[in-house]
């Protein structure tokens, strides 16, 4: 991957760009707006949610959201199911078929390996145009769950 690519946290002096990121029009069913994944992050206790922009040098291409142990019940639960994952990745229109998924994907799989996860999940849309063919090829496999009507996928994360 090019040395340019790199996570930012989301600041004052970048919410702007972060916040200006869209995915294309006929995608906008299959992830939130970052502004809407921003609000999800305050509400969350700190540390579950793990909110970045993905730079290629000096110019924004994407966000990504993990999720670092959440309780996967909602709290709805006898006894909390904690995971660890992606919970949202946008990559701006203009900039898809770089690599930028593969590289936020990658990184949060990194992130989480390095808080001790040994399955990173996520949750899709299904229908044409959304992103499960992209998950399926890097190795998500469904596990037969549902989420909120989502379809659930899950990684193993090898430890180095």
């Amino acid at each position: 991957m090019d040395s340019g690519l790199r996570l930012v946290e989301i600041t004052p002096a970048n919410f702007g760009a972060a916040t200006g990121i869209r995915v294309r029009p006929d995608q906008e069913f299959a992830v939130a707006p970052v502004m809407k994944s921003l609000a999800e992050a305050y509400v969350h206790p700190p540390g579950v949610a793990w909110p970045r922009l993905i730079m290629d040098g000096d110019r924004p291409v994407g966000f990504l959201m993990a999720f670092l142990d959440l309780d996967w019940t909602g709290g709805t639960g006898d006894a909390p199911l904690l995971r660890s994952g992606l919970w949202r990745l946008n990559v701006a229109a203009g900039e898809q078929g770089r690599g930028y998924g593969r590289f936020a994907v990658e990184s949060v799989a990194a992130e989480l390996r390095r808080h001790g996860a040994q399955e990173m999940y996520v949750t899709w849309h299904e229908g044409e145009n959304g992103p499960e063919d992209f998950y399926l090829r890097l190795g998500f496999r469904e596990n037969g769950e549902k989420s909120e009507g989502e379809t659930v996928g899950v990684l193993p994360l090898e430890q180095p």
